[in-house]
């Protein structure tokens, strides 16, 4: 599947011009122009039942990095933006643009520690690949991982604000306004943009590794990101089956955190629903990326 169509004027090199809007969307961005000023929070609770048997199976043979419940949440994600595909888009200048490409950021933390350093992952999603989505993002992770706990090696993002932060408070200043208004007329500089971790579809923060429960997190007005989510802390939940009957079962919440004008309220509700039935039956996600999916939800 080719996510990057042939470039038309108003396009940038990273997203696609929306052109086919209703008048009451033409007029939203102007009317209501800051991202954080229009966010819309969902927490959902989520059975963890099949994924946890998932990861028993994918695990069975010891693999020298563990498949785990990131990773699933991770590939879930990324077909289900594929599927949804306005969840991929975001607004800037005023416009509403369609990405080109599915991309995940999120924290890697070198050690458990309060002064460990971090570094910034930016994460490729590619539909058509042959290898699963689970798959592809274990092996992703895990390389990334390994060179950044193992070495010395820094993410681009980190190098650039190490270079940038030597400069005077001016200067600094100066510059993210330059950058800004690069990227509100599509003009980012390429290396920049790859490197900066809000020039994504998702953010992502996995606060259930450091034993946190999920909540709400902020979007930015800086660059493009329309989409952040929290995974909290695995733990025990009562769930009630139709008959009334009571089982407790493995489970966390999730937080989203979505750009309300992207999309409407049962656009929304669908993505939920697709989100969760990859959760429920987490061997879609060892189907081929390039494979299309039908899937009632």
């Amino acid at each position: 599947m080719n996510m990057t169509p042939k470039r038309r004027r108003g396009d940038r090199r990273d997203a696609t011009l929306v052109r086919d809007l209703d008048s009451m969307h033409v007029f939203m961005p102007i009317m209501m122009p800051n991202r954080t000023d229009n966010e819309a929070f969902i927490q959902e609770l989520v059975d963890m039942s099949a994924v946890e048997a998932y990861l028993e199976r994918k695990n069975a043979q010891s693999p020298a990095y563990k498949y785990t419940f990131f990773h699933v949440i991770l590939a879930a994600l990324a077909r289900t933006v594929e599927l949804r595909p306005r969840m991929n888009r975001f607004i800037i200048g005023n416009r509403y643009y369609d990405r080109n490409h599915i991309t995940f950021s999120f924290i890697v933390k070198k050690a458990f520690s309060d002064n460990a350093d971090e570094s910034v992952m930016i994460l490729k999603y590619d539909p058509a690949s042959e290898k699963p989505a689970i798959d592809m993002i274990h092996d992703k992770i895990a390389d990334f991982v390994y060179s950044v706990r193992k070495g010395d090696k820094k993410d681009g993002t980190t190098d650039i604000l190490d270079t940038l932060a030597k400069t005077p408070m001016w200067m600094r200043r100066l510059i993210v306004a330059i950058l800004r208004s690069l990227d509100a007329h599509g003009h980012m500089p390429k290396d920049l943009a790859a490197d900066d971790p809000f020039n994504s579809t998702v953010f992502i923060s996995n606060l259930g590794s450091i034993k946190l429960n999920a909540g709400y997190h902020h979007l930015t007005n800086w660059s493009t990101n329309s989409v952040f989510v929290v995974v909290g802390e695995k733990h025990m939940q009562p769930f009630y089956g139709e008959d009334g009957t009571v089982s407790v079962k493995p489970a966390l919440n999730l937080g989203l955190t979505l750009d309300e004008r992207i999309a409407d309220g049962y656009y929304y509700s669908k993505t939920i629903r697709l989100l969760k039935k990859f959760l429920a039956e987490p061997e879609l996600l060892d189907i081929p990326s390039k494979e299309e999916l039908t899937i009632v939800y």
